[in-house]
């Protein structure tokens, strides 16, 4: 168990947490949720004891061993990957090396001997013996392949690494485990296959997460911080959702009916206080009146952007067709033979591991990029609108926001521009920031605003989500199902996926495509999917063999 006993942090005047108490038992899966800026991923590091408190104290059952995902990917770039695994459990690996450096001696003593022995009995009592194999099937489950095991972390990219890291913590069971964004990086398999883990996992876990399906599929707990204080919810995403909002209906509900209340003893105060025959019932209601107190309905730190495409013209059925489109990068043929047509109401999601294909397609039809063979054809009522994976071209300006979205728009009007960064929450003076100073969120919700102010009627998002916080990722989320026209995505979050794909299409390792009309849910459940993990399967067999 790890509790936070009257924690308070200060950062300079504020007071960024004030007396919080929480408890997190064995068991149990938690949620931690609250607006960008609440205090998320603060509060992880208090509980990892990376950061000190104002007051108040974290107390750890005696013995217990903590285990939390790294955000430095660069901290084991000179280690091999399955030693930066097994570190996870850092006496284990200790014990490992030291016992490897005895055994190594040339004049090998009596007390060699005897520290070997001891270090023997330790190792054999923490399952020593599996530690290579129990680590390399959690590589296999998030998708590092057997032989990328024994080469240097610094040789992985970006997404590989966070895939080392994360099996990092989870390796050898520890008693308490602190996840911050997990699913970030993660490609749609390997967050199921991290869910799994979860569901299964027998001790306590606290996860900081925007993935809400992420969220309601492992949470027994949801911790929601608003305003410096913790409340914590018996249930997962969505019972948090229904019960807060039910607990302000019900606030809202009481508060009416003293408000009627007050109202009816102040009416019949004012009528009989000079009365000497009801001068005692009217001294009585006031006594009654001073008692009423109304709840204080604080509201939350939350705040949704509002998402609203509206292509300006009506799509025809001639929308897409592609055929036979190849392309090889660095002499990996990433895109081959391609071919598909798109109907007028198509909502594509393109899923799978191979995310430089589906990036490298998206390049390919929005013109960016020439393919090496194979042709495509939009039709002539299509207007599309690009939002790219990296966007640090379109940001590389002195430019100010509002000037920036006014060369997207039609209409030239300030006070046009203006309300669309309105809907993506850029107030007041926040028009006049200059683009390349925003974060990455800002960049985001600027980039949706010149997709709702273009008028489009296919839209292309290339992993919209990254940055974006549970609010905006909802808004947006919203903002695809309402939208009439064509829409081809990637996205990490399964939520999205499901609700608003009605065609999956997956280019799988080799270049190739699987093209379903389904929903995401329904691919996952197919045969198709059946057989990968059937391989899958097969080889984690061969693996625990070895």
């Amino acid at each position: 168990m790890i509790s936070a006993n009257n924690v308070t942090l200060r950062i300079g005047k504020k007071a960024l947490f004030e007396d919080v108490n929480i408890k997190f038992t064995e068991g149990n899966c938690y949620g931690l949720i609250g607006a960008n800026g609440a205090g998320k991923s603060t509060f992880l590091k208090i509980l990892a004891g990376e950061l000190d408190t104002t007051n108040g104290e974290i107390a750890i059952t005696p013995g217990q061993r903590l285990s939390v995902l790294e955000q430095d990917h660069f901290k084991y770039d000179e280690f091999p990957v399955l030693d930066t695994v097994i570190m996870g459990n850092q006496r284990l690996y200790d014990i490992m090396k030291e016992k490897d450096a005895i055994y190594a001696k040339e004049d090998f003593s009596e007390e060699d001997g005897i520290r070997a022995s001891e270090l023997e009995g330790e190792f054999a009592e923490m399952n020593g013996w599996e530690a290579e194999s129990d680590a390399a099937q959690l590589l296999n489950g998030l998708g590092i392949e057997p032989e990328m095991h024994y080469t240097l972390m610094k040789d992985l990219n970006g997404s590989e690494k966070v895939k080392v890291l994360l099996a990092r913590a989870l390796f050898g069971n520890p008693d308490i485990l602190l996840l911050d964004e997990p699913t970030n990086h993660l490609d749609l398999a390997a967050i199921e296959w991290l869910e799994e883990f979860l569901i299964e996992f027998p001790n306590t876990v606290i996860v900081v997460s925007h993935d809400r399906y992420f969220l309601n599929k492992v949470c027994t707990f949801t911790a929601d911080i608003d305003y410096g204080k913790i409340q914590l919810y018996a249930g997962n995403y969505d019972f948090w959702y229904e019960s807060s909002q039910l607990m302000i209906k019900q606030m809202k509900e009481a508060n009416k009916k003293k408000e009627e209340k007050i109202k009816e003893l102040q009416e019949f105060i004012s009528r009989f206080s000079a009365n000497a025959s009801k001068s005692k019932q009217a001294t009585s209601r006031k006594r009654a009146l001073e008692k009423i107190e109304l709840d204080t309905i604080k509201p939350s730190s939350r705040k949704y952007p509002y998402i609203d495409f509206r292509p300006n013209r009506e799509i025809g059925n001639e929308v897409l067709f592609v055929e036979n489109l190849s392309k090889t990068i660095d002499g990996v043929k990433v895109l081959d033979n391609i071919t598909f047509t798109l109907n007028h109401d198509d909502k594509v999601a393109f899923v799978g591991g191979n995310e430089q294909a589906k990036t490298v397609l998206f390049q390919i039809l929005m013109g960016e990029m020439e393919p090496d063979s194979g042709s495509f054809k939009w039709g002539v009522t299509t207007s599309r609108s690009y939002f790219p994976k990296d966007s640090t071209e379109e940001f590389n300006n002195d430019l100010i926001i509002v000037d920036w979205l006014t060369q997207y728009s039609e209409i030239k009007d300030v006070t046009y521009v203006r309300g669309f960064l309105g809907r993506m929450l850029f107030a007041g003076d926040d028009g006049v920031k200059k683009v390349k100073v925003l974060s990455g969120g800002e960049k985001v919700r600027c980039l949706l605003s010149k997709m709702m102010i273009s008028g489009a009627n296919v839209l292309i998002f290339d992993e919209p989500t990254n940055h974006l916080d549970m609010e905006a990722i909802t808004a947006l989320n919203n903002g695809m199902i309402k939208f009439p026209g064509v829409m081809l995505f990637t996205s990490r979050d399964h939520q999205i996926v499901q609700t608003t794909a009605n065609r999956i299409m997956e280019i799988l390792p080799n270049g190739t495509m699987i093209d379903k009309i389904t929903t995401y849910d329904e691919y996952l459940a197919s045969d198709e999917m059946a057989r990968k993990r059937q391989v899958y399967t097969v080889d984690e067999d061969k693996l625990e063999d070895n």
